[in-house]
């Protein structure tokens, strides 16, 4: 009996380690976005990615910190349930540029003004600054 409790615990054992070593290390991915600068933005994107994650990534994005200031997102991610480039794809399908791949039209269409990039008149006006989480 003692014999086959100490082979099932070392089976076990055997398990979890080639379990942990075959799991890649995660990773921190910064991508920068010319239509990222406001509350509004963020949540947008937010629920998109939160929805693509969980249905076509595996679960692979963990955290994600924004700086709104500079238009970036930073996602703590699994590389081997997700690659890089998935994650700015997902960010284009939502309708947001990620790095230098710009986001899908009709997506970006589907943005509020305030979401769209600056050169079409987007993003935070002059004494009204909106990346500061709205108070309600």
């Amino acid at each position: 009996m003692k014999k086959i409790l100490f082979i099932i615990c070392f089976a076990f054992a055997a398990v979890f380690v080639n379990a942990q070593v075959m799991s890649a290390k995660m990773e921190w991915l910064t991508i920068k976005s010319n239509n990222l600068k406001c509350w509004v933005c963020k949540e947008k994107l937010m629920d998109y990615l939160k929805t693509e994650n969980a249905m076509n990534m595996q679960n692979g994005m963990t955290d994600y910190r924004f700086n709104l200031l500079q238009g970036e997102i930073k996602i703590f991610y699994h590389p081997d349930r997700v690659s890089a480039d998935e994650i700015r794809t997902a960010m284009n399908n939502a309708g947001f540029d990620a790095d230098s791949t710009k986001a899908e039209p009709d997506a970006y269409k589907k943005l509020p003004p305030i979401c769209k990039r600056a050169e079409d008149g987007g993003g935070p006006t002059k004494g009204k600054p909106c990346h500061i989480q709205p108070i309600n």
